[in-house]
């Protein structure tokens, strides 16, 4: 037991000389490894005396937690300094033109899918409109009819923020309508709008993220009815789906905002991994509508007596999933470069009714 010291010395001494991680590996394994120098010492404590135990014991236990320590703390500097190298290899000066060959970047599905169904819903007629994420009560519920104590209204479903003293929380807006509500208040019919954005819920798992993307199409004119309603979102979903024929049904339903409601329901099949919408045996849930409540249209100094219209929204990762057979939601969110190459679209590629969306 003599040779503790000498061992010590040696083995701090090739930690702070690793130069690499590979380096510091191996001196792990020659000191601390099942058959390295400071386990060889450990393992002989079982053929000491008692006395011997009590003497060296303490003794290697210190050596083998300060070489542990060195092994460690050298293993931080060298991961910072192996950040700090490949960070300034990667290294980009987007001020400088771009270099000759292939261009790496690639749109992502979802920002695709948003020009796609700003094309189709483009052509017939609509405007793009926007407005803030973070809203308040009156424009993302009692504006839109909901009652006080709906379960949206509660934090189980919508993320409320902390309200300054003296004013009111705001939300999160938990759908783009709001921009609706902006919209009729500051325009006078005929409103003929596209709202896409991102929202929030207060809801996480495989299928469902608190951030995700929508579209809601609203418009307002005199003498519209369901009919309208049913001829535009038909059209539309021929046209993204880049279908000739789409069996489609209206499901009665409820939404606080407008009366009657109805759930847009079509005919799909699958084929292995992929889905195809049009036909099949099977139908699929794809987007919610209705005719705009009179009491929205009154809370916006709207005549629902002279005018009526008609709303729709949709989920756009939901669409981009449909239409692009990716099978996982997830990975939206988890920017990975190579999985945006693999789905992702020509940056440069505009999408448009006539010369094909995608």
């Amino acid at each position: 037991m003599s040779d503790i010291t000498t061992i010590e010395k040696e083995a701090l001494a090739s930690v702070e000389a690793a130069a690499d991680l590979a380096a510091l590996e191996q001196v792990r394994v020659a000191e601390l490894g099942k058959k390295g120098r400071v386990s060889g010492l450990m393992s002989s404590l079982g053929k000491m005396s008692p006395e011997e135990r009590k003497e060296n014991g303490p003794k290697l236990n210190a050596l083998k937690t300060r070489v542990d320590a060195a092994i460690r703390a050298r293993k931080e500097t060298l991961e910072a300094a192996a950040l700090e190298a490949q960070l300034a290899s990667e290294t980009v000066d987007l001020s400088l033109p771009p270099k000759a060959g292939p261009v790496a970047g690639a749109l992502h599905p979802v920002m695709q899918v948003f020009e796609e169904i700003a094309a189709v819903f483009g052509d017939m007629g609509f405007t793009v409109a926007e407005g803030p994420d973070i809203e308040d009560d009156w424009h993302n519920f009692t504006a839109l009819n909901f009652p006080e104590g709906h379960p949206a209204r509660e934090t189980h479903d919508t993320f409320f923020m902390h309200a300054l003293e003296g004013d009111e929380a705001k939300v999160l807006r938990t759908h783009t309508s709001p921009v609706q509500i902006r919209t009729m208040m500051s325009q006078k019919p005929p409103i003929r709008i596209l709202v896409p954005g991102r929202v929030y819920r207060n809801d996480w798992d495989a299928t469902h993220t608190p951030m995700f993307h929508q579209v809601e199409g609203l418009v307002i004119e005199k003498n519209i009815h369901m009919g309208h309603l049913k001829g535009c979102l038909i059209d539309f979903v021929k046209a993204f789906f880049e279908v000739d024929n789409v069996e489609a049904r209206f499901r009665p339903h409820f939404f606080p905002f407008t009366e009657p409601s109805a759930e847009m329901d079509v005919k799909y099949t699958r084929k292995g991994e992929t889905i195809e919408i049009g036909a099949g045996d099977s139908w699929m849930e794809i987007l919610g509508s209705g005719m705009v409540h009179p009491n929205v249209l009154r809370n916006c100094g709207i005549d629902p007596n002279e005018y009526q219209g008609f709303a729709f929204g949709m989920g756009v990762d939901r669409l981009a999933m449909l239409k692009y057979g990716m099978p996982d939601l997830r990975p939206y969110f988890e920017a990975d470069p190579q999985w945006t190459r693999h789905y992702g679209f020509a940056p440069w590629s505009t999408p448009s009714v006539s010369g094909g969306l995608s």
